[in-house]
């Protein structure tokens, strides 16, 4: 009995130096209370602005909408980001690309 407890003990040490050594990692996403305020972390899913206003057609000339949809530098912004759906992303894109085109958009911002 006692070698049998000596040897349990010794693998659990083993064990807790493995995990030092590897480093516990506290995972990015958990849904239990945070330690700090108490509150669970849930992300707001984002919808689709043109299917909340039920916008089918997308105009090139319009700049003040496109813009929404492009950084500071030129990029256009990925659909994870600004929440759009596959649909409508292809439009902004197709928009976005005819609107540089004819010179309403930039294509890079150098700074």
């Amino acid at each position: 009995m006692d070698l049998e407890n000596t040897e349990n003990l010794e693998n659990n040490n083993n064990n807790e130096e493995e995990v030092k050594a590897k480093g516990e990692r506290k995972p990015h996403f958990s849904k239990e209370p945070n330690e700090k305020d108490g509150r669970k972390k849930f992300f707001k899913k984002k919808v689709c602005y043109f299917c909340k206003n039920n916008i089918d057609v997308l105009d090139y000339k319009d700049i003040k909408l496109l813009k929404r949809y492009v950084k500071d530098s030129g990029k256009i912004i990925p659909k994870r980001l600004n929440g759009t759906c596959s649909k409508h992303q292809r439009l902004v894109t197709k928009a976005i690309k005819r609107a540089r085109n004819i010179a309403l958009l930039p294509y890079e911002t150098r700074y």
